[in-house]
């Protein structure tokens, strides 16, 4: 029972280290089985879905603002 103690102890005071090398551990199998540019991509859709998410939670209007910055609106006389 003490060694659960201990290693509890261990990943408190390193939890940024060990989340970090499991994630390395992951991202380096996965270039490993499927490539650099799949691994790429799947990495910049996750990214883009974080933004848009974090966004879209934030702000109510997010999709009127950014469907506005991307096709602004046209003046007609």
């Amino acid at each position: 029972m003490d060694w659960r103690r201990n290693l509890a102890e261990y990943y408190n005071s390193h939890r940024g280290a060990i989340i970090g090398g499991i994630i390395g551990l992951v991202v380096g199998v996965a270039f490993l089985i499927f490539g650099f540019f799949k691994v790429l991509f799947v990495a910049l859709c996750i990214g883009l879905g974080y933004y848009i998410g974090k966004n879209i939670s934030e702000d109510k209007n997010f999709i009127r603002n950014l469907k506005d910055r991307l096709f602004p609106p046209r003046m007609y006389k």
